[in-house]
C-alpha cells in the first residue's frame, strides 16, 4: 500500500527547501526562519569573516543571546563577550540577548520568536527545545552556521520520524522530566539517532508549553535530530496576543510513516533519578534513596522555567537544606526570575538556604557558580550528567526532577519527593 500522508518534519521541510512533497531520506538545501547563536558567536564569525562579506545574509534572522559564562567568568570569556556586543551591532542583528536576560533556548519560545512550522538552526545540540512549539529545529556546528549567515541556506537530510505516544497522566511528585528520563532508559542514547521524535498522547495534550520544552530538550540524548510537538490549543494560548491568528500549523497527517512507534503508560510512573555518567541510567528513585549528596543544582535549559521553581518551592516552604549540602537555583530567563519572585518562589528558596544565581547556564556545564570539587556528588535538573560535565571528572552527577532535587537538598541525600508532598 502506497502512503500519500507525510510527518511534519517533511512538510516543514519541504516548504523551507521549496522542493514539493520531499521525504525522508532526501537531502534538500533549506532555507531557514531563524537562527541562532550565543558565545560561540565568535566561532561562527571567524568562519563567516573569510567569506568578505559585510553582514549576515538576513540579520532579522539571527538571533544572539550571551548565556553560558554570564556574567563572565573569566577575561578571557569578558573579551569574547565584548567582541560579539561589537559584531551584533556591525552587523545590525536586532535580536541580541545580553549577559543576564537568560538561555537562548528558554528566550526563543519565552520571547514567541520560535513559532509553529519554522526551521530553526541553533549553534546548540538542544536546540531541539523549541520543537515544543511545532517548528523542526536542531543544532548545527559554528562553521555550518558561518555557512549560513553567508548563504541563507544549508543542506539538510530529513530524518525519519519515531512517533511516541504518551498516555495516562502523571501521579503526584512526578513531571515531565521523570517521563523524559523514563523514555531515555527505553531508548537509549542512539534509539532515535537522526530522527526526529514526534510526542503526541493524552499526557501531552495536558502538559503546558514549559513542560513540552522538557521533551523536547531531552530528545538529542536519545540522539534525536529535532523533536516535535504538533500545534493544538495550548500551543494557540501560548500565543495569544503574539499573532496567535496568523500561526502556521503544521501535522503529521494520519496515513504518514513512522519508522517507530514507542507507547508509554505514565500513570503508575513514579519519580525517576538517573545516573551517574549515563542519562539512560534512569530508575525509580527509590533506587537511589540514601546517596548522599555535596551539592542540588536545579536551572538549565530543561529545568529553569517558573514551573521548576514553584515545584521546587513547593517542597522547600517551611524546610531548611540539609548541613553540608547545597542548593543551587539559575533560572532560565530573567523574566522567569522576576515572576518566581512575584510568586514567592525565590523567597523561600533563599530561606530554605538556597542560593539564586543571574539567570544562565552556569553550572550545567561546570563553567561557574557551581563547579564540582573532586568526589563531589550532585542531583540536578540538568540533561546531561558524564564526567566531568559540572566540573572535575571525579564528580557524580545524578538528573531528576526540579521536586526530586528539592527534596534532596533538604535531605542532604537523594530522596523521594512525594514523602514531603503528604
Amino acid at each position: 500500500m502506497t502512503v500519500d500522508g507525510r510527518t511534519a518534519s517533511e512538510k516543514i521541510l519541504s516548504r523551507a527547501s521549496g522542493m514539493l512533497k520531499a521525504r525522508a531520506g532526501d537531502i534538500v538545501e533549506a532555507g531557514p526562519d531563524l537562527v541562532m547563536s550565543h558565545e560561540n558567536t565568535y566561532l561562527v564569525n571567524r568562519s563567516f569573516s573569510e567569506f568578505g562579506l559585510p553582514r549576515p545574509w538576513d540579520p532579522d534572522k539571527v538571533v544572539v543571546v550571551l548565556d553560558h559564562r554570564t556574567p563572565a567568568n573569566n577575561a578571557q570569556t569578558a573579551a569574547v563577550h565584548a567582541s560579539i556586543r561589537k559584531l551584533v551591532t556591525k552587523y545590525g542583528v536586532g535580536r541580541f540577548f545580553d549577559s543576564g536576560e537568560g538561555i537562548c533556548h528558554q528566550l526563543l519560545v519565552e520571547e514567541r520568536l520560535a513559532r509553529p512550522g519554522q526551521l530553526i538552526l541553533g549553534t546548540d545540540s538542544h536546540t531541539t527545545t523549541e520543537g515544543a512549539v511545532g517548528a523542526f529545529a536542531t543544532g548545527i556546528g559554528a562553521t555550518e552556521m558561518a555557512g549560513v549567515w553567508a548563504t541563507g541556506s544549508l543542506w539538510l537530510k530529513i530524518p525519519k520520524t519515531v512517533l511516541v505516544n504518551l498516555s495516562g497522566h502523571l501521579m503526584k511528585g512526578t513531571c515531565a522530566k521523570d517521563v523524559a528520563l523514563s523514555l531515555a532508559k527505553i531508548i537509549g542514547p542512539s534509539g532515535a539517532d537522526y530522527r526526529c521524535m514526534e510526542f503526541v498522547g493524552t499526557l501531552v495534550a495536558d502538559l503546558p508549553m514549559a513542560s513540552r520544552m522538557v521533551l523536547c530538550n531531552m530528545a538529542v540524548e536519545m540522539g534525536a535530530k529535532a523533536a516535535m510537538v504538533s500545534p493544538d490549543i495550548v500551543t494557540k494560548e501560548w500565543f495569544r496576543g503574539y499573532g496567535e491568528d496568523a500561526l502556521t500549523v503544521v501535522a503529521s497527517d494520519e496515513d504518514a510513516e513512522f519508522e517507530r512507534r514507542v507507547e508509554s503508560d505514565v500513570s503508575r510512573m513514579p519519580p525517576i533519578v538517573s545516573g551517574p555518567h549515563k542519562v539512560e541510567e534512569a530508575k525509580s528513585v527509590d533506587k537511589f534513596e540514601g546517596v548522599r549528596i555535596d551539592q542540588a543544582f536545579i536551572g538549565t535549559c530543561t529545568n529553569g522555567r517558573l514551573e521548576d521553581l514553584l515545584a521546587a518551592a513547593r517542597i522547600l516552604k517551611g524546610r531548611k537544606v540539609a548541613q553540608g549540602c547545597r542548593l543551587i537555583v539559575a533560572p532560565a530567563s530573567r523574566r522567569v526570575l522576576t515572576d518566581a519572585i512575584d510568586h514567592g518562589a525565590v523567597q523561600t528558596i533563599t530561606q530554605a538556604g538556597g542560593v539564586v544565581l543571574t539567570p544562565g547556564c552556569g553550572p550545567c556545564m561546570g563553567a561557574h557558580g557551581g563547579v564540582l570539587g573532586p568526589g563531589e556528588v550532585c542531583i540536578s535538573t540538568s540533561n546531561r550528567n558524564f564526567p566531568g560535565r559540572m566540573g572535575s571528572e571525579e564528580a557524580e552527577i545524578y538528573l531528576a526532577s526540579p521536586m526530586t532535587v528539592a527534596a534532596s537538598a533538604v535531605a542532604g541525600k537523594i530522596a523521594d519527593p512525594r514523602r514531603m508532598l503528604e
